[in-house]
């Protein structure tokens, strides 16, 4: 069974979608569920903050995790969150870590505000510079979204570019490959093809430094959003010869037919 490692429900500040809803698009789908609720630590939505109840959590959910529902969390990764975020994954037995960057030099990347004054260049190499300096120290099973910056940005080719951008992106899927880590391939913009062109080179450069592994996240914040554009990610999966897998208990499953 290939899973969706990758979805947020009403734990989670940017989402009210149920686990039960959730679920049950899963199982239409025959897909897998891991919920991965955010814990961003000093991020706000609306005075809500990015963070939630780790036993609370565990509690509520616990008759839904098994063999097909899976339990983890989403933490954001910047030096000011390190102790914080290592203080929370250590309160539950979380079967998926995934380890993001939402937010760079303490702004969040969503909004305009970050992008005000700064080139594509300036912004991206910022980008991929904190996410080298994370992924080599962090806690995490999985990196998260490596094209979340294309979201929002105001760029006439927000994509990630990798001829451009070579040297950064390749620093970090070095420090992935090298601590045993897992690239996620994030479904959320493959509606467009752009993005999933600029996303092949990553992904194949990933092949070539050792990685054999991939999540599918879906990112779903809704339950419209579960699953999608996974038979297109699978066919990108077997063109690059990955592997797409889960965790569970934090150990990676990939007895998954593709």
């Amino acid at each position: 069974m290939i899973f969706d490692s990758h979805m947020h429900t009403k734990f989670s500040a940017d989402s009210k979608m149920t686990a039960d809803e959730a679920i049950a698009k899963a199982q239409s789908l025959n897909l897998g569920v891991v919920f991965t609720e955010h814990f961003d630590y000093g991020l706000e939505l609306d005075g809500k903050a990015f963070a939630f109840d780790a036993a609370d959590y565990m509690s509520e959910y616990k008759n839904f995790r098994g063999e097909k529902v899976r339990l983890g969390v989403e933490v954001g990764l910047r030096k000011f969150a390190r102790a914080a975020n290592e203080n929370f994954i250590a309160q539950a037995d979380f079967d998926l870590v995934i380890g993001s960057i939402h937010l760079v030099d303490d702004l969040d990347i969503y909004y305009p505000e970050f992008f005000a004054g700064k080139d594509k260049s300036t912004a991206y190499k910022k980008y991929f510079a904190q996410m080298a300096e994370e992924a080599a120290v962090a806690d995490f099973d999985v990196l998260g979204h490596i094209d979340y910056i294309c979201r929002t940005a105001p760029y006439e080719n927000p994509e990630l570019d990798y001829e451009t951008f070579a040297a950064e992106i390749d620093e970090v899927l070095k420090i992935v490959v090298e601590r045993g880590k897992v690239l996620e391939l994030n479904t959320r913009r493959f509606k467009n093809s752009r993005a999933v062109a600029g996303l092949v080179p990553v992904y194949r450069k990933y092949r070539e430094l050792g990685g054999q592994f991939v999540t599918l996240g879906s990112d779903a914040h809704r339950v419209s959003a579960v699953g999608n554009f996974f038979a297109r990610a699978l066919e990108l999966v077997r063109a690059l010869d990955l592997t797409p897998v889960t965790f569970r208990e934090r150990k990676l499953e990939k007895n998954f037919s593709v």
